[in-house]
């Protein structure tokens, strides 16, 4: 799933940055962000220190802006900012014991990440504790909500995030395909440098032939 991941995001800054044109590009990209919030929870779930885990994410998000802001966007905050604060609000969630402190600081998180410029902003969280709380079916319903949601939101320009649904549906009824995927592992330096050298490498293409 890595690989798939990495390639799927490409593609879809490729079709930013390049051939806004071409929608069946970032139709492609609407896989990478539902499998980079598995990936997060899966991370959460194993990792032997939350704390370096929370470290790595918050380097590699300051590490990526500057790319971020000359690839695709000079006024938003990058996606590995989003997956910390996803991270960052999974950890708080694990020391509550209350429901209700649970629900306000997702609410206010979520708050926070729709009045700053977080890609995928409010969504982007709620879509990766949904991979940490739920599964199976009911995974896939509280999925296609969250994409109605948006739909609701952003209006028709949100209609190519319901094709995020592709790999839920595929984690739900192919099990046996995802785990094989699963299983493709990249060297960790290539998964967690990808991100801002991929961007580097797309801003200093268009520089180049723009």
């Amino acid at each position: 799933m890595q690989l798939i991941a990495m390639l799927t995001m490409l593609v879809d800054h490729i079709g930013i940055v390049f051939m806004e044109d071409q929608l069946w590009l970032r139709m492609i990209g609407r896989a990478a962000f539902p499998i980079y919030a598995y990936a997060l929870v899966q991370g959460h779930r194993y990792t032997k220190s939350p704390t370096r885990y929370l470290i790595r994410l918050f380097a590699l998000a300051l590490l990526s802006q500057v790319p971020y802001q000359l690839a695709l966007d000079p006024e938003g905050l990058n996606v590995v900012a989003t997956l910390l604060m996803a991270a960052v609000v999974m950890k708080a969630l694990d020391g509550m014991a209350s429901d209700w402190a649970k629900v306000g600081t997702v609410v206010a998180v979520c708050a926070v990440m729709e009045l700053f410029p977080f890609d995928y902003g409010a969504y982007g969280l709620l879509l990766v504790l949904s991979f940490r709380y739920f599964a199976s079916e009911r995974l896939l319903f509280i999925h296609l909500l969250l994409n109605l949601f948006y739909l609701l939101l952003h209006g028709l320009g949100g209609m190519l995030q319901m094709l995020g649904i592709i790999p839920t549906l595929l984690l739900v009824y192919g099990p046996a395909v995802w785990k094989r995927l699963e299983g493709i592992r990249v060297r960790k330096w290539v998964w967690r440098s990808f991100y801002p050298l991929h961007l580097l490498a797309l801003a200093a293409a268009e520089w180049a032939f723009g």
